[in-house]
């Protein structure tokens, strides 16, 4: 008797551990899509009809601060490497073999899980890839790094959803099938060859809803008062990116019904996230400006949503910072790859941390701090690094500018603080903000600001407009230098007064020094 309940204690942990490695996995990547179209983070009402999105959200956990980078390749490599763009080297579209691209060499979330999960993952990256040019020798890359199958178009943007080249396994095509209905498709295809015993990881990466804008087909959305005509689609191109989602939506909801169908989806975690903001043709922000190719936040503020076994008490809103790149670490771990850093070159430094303790509803340490950056092949104006808290944002461009916002009171970050007088906590967030970009970067990357002796309001100046001048009432002046606010050095001297009669209107800041050397700075404004 002993020895029966002994083999039936037995199989049920075996059946335990083999229910918890079957822990499958589908990462759903929508190209061009910020979160205020989707209703589960959006309550302007302008939203795409997206029900089966929407369902994944009440049965998961949404995560309304997630940080993409501007544009879609850079966010991939982040999501494939957990590392950032200045690591990587793919700090923009890759527009041709010329582009920087990602390494081979670079250890992927697919990788990890197909070679050193304890039950090794099937893995499968279905539509667009972007992460190298589509030129003959890197068409098996996908493949090489860590891909069992790949299918999907190799660029960036396809210029027709209905025509379009396709690579399957290196081998190039052409695809004919609505480019939605086509990922789908060979994701199924795939699903239906696999090991049903064994775990897979499936990268699903939607061409929808980038440009062109077009009438999708009618069984997968609602296409009235959609003539499709070009004229009506450069007049409405709103109208168009909203069907394309909900055709996108429709064609998710026949994947989920598929592993439903094949008893699989209670037993898969779903991860739905955006690649970067809206574009600037359908933004619905003001100025349109700060969309996507832009360090602003509606340019990298993306949809992320959690769905599946491994949420606990769904329907949750998660309000921490997450940074795309965490998805390598989080993948990873509900892969059953608690110690995946083992298995990374100690001299490879990866970003990514872990956000599984939120999607099980436990106690965990959360990001203080988001990032992200932007880098053309030579130097672009949109060119920059970004970073944030709970409540502020700092930008630098690598032009020298800055801006500093609060985008719980700005959300649309119309208003730089740094065009004002700055509150005591305004200037702290600052520092913190700047001291931490420098010591992430490795580099001075921001102004004279950004020093902790920084002083709001300094009696030993006084500064007199009327007269066109400052006037020093301390004790111990040794030097003086004025700096603009990208750091640039305006004026310098050693006399008590200063005249500011050749200066610019602007913001600047003057630093002084005493006679122990000791510098201290103050934020001035001349009129």
């Amino acid at each position: 008797m002993m020895k029966t309940k002994l083999l039936i204690l037995g199989f049920m942990l075996m059946y335990g551990l083999g229910a918890r490695a079957q822990r499958n996995l589908v990462l759903i990547i929508a190209d061009d899509v910020g979160t205020d179209y989707f209703s589960s983070f959006s309550n302007s009402g302008d939203t795409a009809n997206t029900p089966r999105i929407r369902a994944l959200a009440e049965k998961g956990v949404i995560y309304p601060n997630t940080w993409a980078t501007p544009v879609c390749s850079p966010t991939r490599a982040g999501i494939f490497t957990g590392r950032y763009s200045f690591r990587t080297g793919v700090g923009y579209v890759i527009a041709n073999n010329t582009s920087p691209q990602l390494d081979t060499a670079e250890v992927s979330i697919a990788r990890l899980l197909k070679s050193y999960a304890p039950v090794a993952y099937q893995t499968a990256c279905a539509g667009k890839w972007h992460l190298h040019a589509n030129v003959p020798l890197k068409r098996n890359y996908p493949n090489k790094m860590g891909f069992d199958f790949y299918s999907g178009n190799f660029n960036g943007a396809i210029t027709d959803f209905y025509n379009y080249p396709i690579v399957v396994n290196g081998m190039t095509d052409t695809a004919t099938t609505y480019a939605t209905t086509q990922t789908v498709n060979d994701a199924i295809s795939w699903l239906d060859t696999i090991n049903a015993t064994q775990p897979f990881f499936l990268w699903l990466a939607f061409n929808a809803a980038h440009s062109p804008y077009h009438l999708p087909p009618a069984n997968l959305c609602d296409t009235a008062g959609l003539p499709g005509t070009q004229a009506h689609i450069n007049a409405n191109r709103k109208l168009y990116f909203k069907a394309a989602l909900q055709a996108m939506d429709t064609e998710i909801g026949r994947l989920l019904d598929y592993l439903d169908a094949q008893n699989q989806l209670d037993s898969t975690t779903i991860v739905f996230i955006g690649d970067n903001g809206n574009a600037a043709e359908v933004a619905q922000i003001v100025p349109v400006s700060h969309s996507k190719g832009t360090l602003y936040d509606y340019g990298v503020h993306v949809p992320l949503i959690v769905s599946g076994p491994d949420v606990v008490n769904p329907g949750r809103v998660q309000n921490n910072l997450i940074n795309t790149h965490d998805l390598f670490a989080t993948l990873a771990e509900l892969g059953g790859l608690t110690n995946w850093s083992g298995f990374i070159p100690s001299s490879t430094v990866v970003d990514a941390r872990s956000f599984v303790h939120t999607i099980r509803n436990q106690n965990g340490s959360d990001r203080t701090w988001i990032f992200t950056e932007q880098f053309h092949d030579t130097l672009n104006a949109a060119d920059g690094k970004s970073i944030r808290d709970a409540q502020f944002h700092l930008i630098r461009w690598d032009n020298g500018q800055e801006a500093f916002f609060d985008v719980l009171v700005d959300p649309a970050e119309n208003y730089n603080l740094l065009a004002g007088t700055m509150s005591s906590l305004e200037t702290a967030r600052y520092h913190f903000l700047c001291d931490t970009l420098n010591a992430l970067v490795s580099t001075g990357a921001c102004s004279p600001l950004s020093t902790s002796a920084f002083i709001e309001e300094h009696s030993a100046w006084i500064t007199n407009l009327s007269a066109h001048e400052m006037v020093f009432i301390g004790e111990g002046l040794k030097q003086w230098n004025l700096y603009d606010m990208a750091g640039a050095l305006i004026l310098s001297g050693y006399a008590k007064k200063i005249s500011l009669e050749p200066i610019s209107h602007g913001i600047y800041v003057i630093q002084w020094m005493d006679a122990d050397n000791k510098k201290y700075y103050k934020k001035i404004s001349c009129e």
